[in-house]
């Protein structure tokens, strides 16, 4: 896999302005710890007033996932969840930019013993992540731990693309764009680790609807697949930050029991369990803003707006 290049039409006017915010994040990114969470607090209310759709989209789902959940509840949720959003960008830096020895103090990691013991015995490992908020700043914590493989969707700006990618291989052994399956197998059949998310929609021709808190979500059946044609182990692994400023726990827990089987829409189904159950340990911090019932069922009409 190639590491990114720096291209000097990088240099062109258009991408001034990115620079110069690239560069204001850096010199944030530079402040305490403590400091970079009440930003990215600030940061969130201001874009819970200011990012209607997406906060939208983000109380639409909280309902449809929680509908026994007092209204006030759920409100208090949602901002709480636009703090969690306007922190990640400053993690995000951190992840980044941060010198190894600085970003691990602030976090523990938990469960490590779980990849070497499929690595002892020669099997890859498909490390299952989850779209929480702390994502970013969670990889790099396990990547400081152990050497791993990260799949990723290139971003539409060259630009921004060139800096996540240098920021994230800092960090990773390398990274596999999403549609490099054969890249991505051999690899787990060598006995690498790839860090993999399943957890959004992507379309129903990838997917079968199986619930998800009790809604129909069209869920991946890649999970199954990769682990099936890659002779490897799905081994989930979760962050989650801390509150008043203790810094991230990384738990990375066993490997899925008799997976895959041979029925994809109960693998999937399992899939969206453990989802659920991840979700439950800290929900403020996943990332509700996506449009994660877009995609329905034949018939079944649309669950956002148009506009979100």
């Amino acid at each position: 896999m190639d590491r990114p290049v720096f291209q000097t039409y990088f240099l062109h006017p258009r991408f001034w302005l990115l620079w110069l915010g690239l560069g204001l994040l850096w010199l944030i990114a530079q402040l305490p710890y403590k400091v970079l969470l009440v930003l990215g607090r600030g940061l969130g209310g201001v874009m819970y007033r200011l990012a209607r759709s997406r906060r939208k989209i983000a109380a639409r789902n909280l309902a449809l996932c929680f509908p026994q959940m007092p209204v006030a509840e759920r409100e208090a949720l949602l901002k709480e969840n636009f703090a969690s959003t306007g922190i990640t960008f400053f993690e995000m830096a951190m992840a980044w930019w941060w010198p190894a020895e600085r970003l691990r103090r602030l976090g523990t990691v938990e469960g490590i013993e779980h990849l070497q013991q499929a690595q002892a015995q020669g099997e890859g490992v498909i490390l299952m992540a989850l779209h929480f908020t702390t994502l970013e700043i969670g990889g790099a914590f396990l990547a400081l731990e152990q050497g791993m493989y990260g799949m990723y969707r290139p971003h539409k700006n060259p630009l921004f693309d060139y800096v996540q990618r240098r920021g994230r291989e800092q960090r990773l052994l390398g990274a596999i764009e999403r549609d490099e399956v054969r890249g991505m197998l051999k690899l787990l059949r060598a006995g690498g680790i790839v860090w993999y998310a399943p957890d959004q929609d992507y379309g129903a021709q990838r997917s079968l609807f199986v619930p998800l808190f009790g809604v129909q979500a069209a869920t991946v059946t890649a999970t199954s697949k990769f682990a099936r044609m890659g002779r490897a182990r799905v081994i989930p692994f979760t962050q989650q930050r801390l509150p008043n400023g203790q810094g991230y726990s990384v738990v990375v827990h066993p490997a899925l029991d008799n997976f895959p089987t041979d029925d994809e829409a109960a693998d999937c189904l399992r899939i969206n369990q453990w989802v659920e159950h991840a979700i439950s340990q800290c929900p403020e911090q996943y990332l509700w803003a996506h449009r994660r019932f877009k995609t329905r069922p034949e018939g079944e009409p649309k669950l956002y707006k148009k506009k979100g």
